[in-house]
């Protein structure tokens, strides 16, 4: 039978990996609008099950940590890695592999993805070109004028507290509001492209940029552009409004094998069936330094320190780690709400990829 993680209110506080404090009401907690579903591959990119024992320890803080302790102190529920298509590791506790797990913010990375293949099919034109110029509702709002880069690279000068405003956008969607007005509601407080500010509101305006430009709902043209030709196995459910719009900075429930297969994807730099999904060379722009941010692509967390490998991150310690170096992916699911020690977490996979490498046969 396919389990859907259950999510609490406390747990929905925030969607990225920033910290949050304080609880919204129980009764504004509306009951969220069913979820929209992605169906899968009829061809999916095959897994090949090649378990084998990693002994993963790591330096942290001047302590020296194990991969075991690291996971069992994350609370976390699915754990998966990829040595290339092999899965050498998945281990789960209270899930199993048809637990569908909630992305929270590594939602964002696949939003960007939807956006690299917009503009490759030439629904959007340039990313240089201000998002009002798709998305007309917003030209009296902060947004009017600001480019599509600005909004990936989150850097779109809107006045926003992730703190505190993503719970409210999140109650409100919830409750059946038009998350749309809301951003049309948005005002500047900076100048766009002069900072980093991670703003989950942008992602929401780049799914709905997504829908717009293609005359496609977002769930289902993530499905024909990406969970189908990536060769996902399984079906997806994306959370909406109840007003037509995927919230798009969030809550994308899926298997941990398909999140594997996402990162699979962009390992694969955008292949999958020896099919071309995502743009080689939107890959590259994606995990590229940006000038207001070295540790930030577009809507993807950089390695950083000289290294090529970057990851999606979610609340709570969600992550896709990608490692072209060693050529592996790792999927790190949980249903904790404690914010994640992203440094930790980014040191912990280095070393199972390291030791992924360092056993391969």
């Amino acid at each position: 039978m396919t389990h859907l993680r259950r999510v609490t209110a406390v747990a929905m506080l925030a969607l990225g990996v920033v910290p949050v404090t304080g609880v919204f009401p129980v009764a504004a907690a509306a009951k969220p609008a069913t979820p929209d579903v992605v169906r899968p591959s009829a061809n999916p990119v095959k897994l090949q099950s090649a378990p084998r024992p990693l002994s993963v320890t790591y330096t942290y803080e001047g302590q020296r940590r194990t991969l075991n302790d690291f996971l069992t102190r994350t609370k976390t529920n699915g754990f998966l890695v990829l040595d290339g298509q092999k899965i050498v590791s998945e281990r789960y506790v209270d899930a199993g592999r048809d637990t569908r797990f909630q992305s929270w913010s590594m939602a964002k990375s696949i939003t960007s993805a939807a956006v690299g293949i917009a503009l490759r099919d030439g629904h959007i034109r340039s990313i240089d070109d201000p998002v009002t110029r798709y998305l007309p509702e917003l030209r009296k709002s902060g947004y009017n004028g600001v480019s599509i880069r600005n909004l990936l690279r989150m850097s779109s000068g809107i006045e926003w507290d992730e703190r505190n405003d993503v719970p409210r956008v999140q109650v409100a969607a919830n409750k059946g509001r038009p998350v749309k007005k809301i951003a049309a509601r948005q005002v500047q407080g900076w100048e766009p492209g002069s900072a980093f500010e991670y703003t989950s509101m942008n992602s929401f305006v780049l799914a709905r940029l997504v829908s717009q430009a293609t005359g496609t709902p977002y769930h289902r043209y993530l499905e024909r552009k990406i969970w189908q030709p990536a060769g996902m196995a399984d079906t997806a459910q994306i959370a909406n409004d109840g007003n037509g719009d995927s919230l798009g900075y969030c809550c994308v429930y899926a298997t941990e094998r398909d999140f594997a297969r996402f990162g699979l994807l962009y390992l694969r730099m955008g292949k999958a069936n020896g099919r071309q999904v995502v743009p080689a060379s939107w890959i590259k722009a994606s995990t590229k330094s940006s000038s207001v941010n070295p540790r930030y692509g577009l809507h993807w967390w950089l390695g950083g320190e000289g290294e090529r490998d970057f990851l999606a991150a979610g609340f709570g310690g969600q992550f896709i780690y990608v490692s072209p170096e060693h050529n592996v992916v790792v999927v790190k699911s949980t249903t904790s709400t404690t914010p994640p020690d992203q440094e930790e977490a980014l040191t912990a996979f280095r070393a199972v990829a390291a030791e992924v490498a360092k056993t391969r046969r």
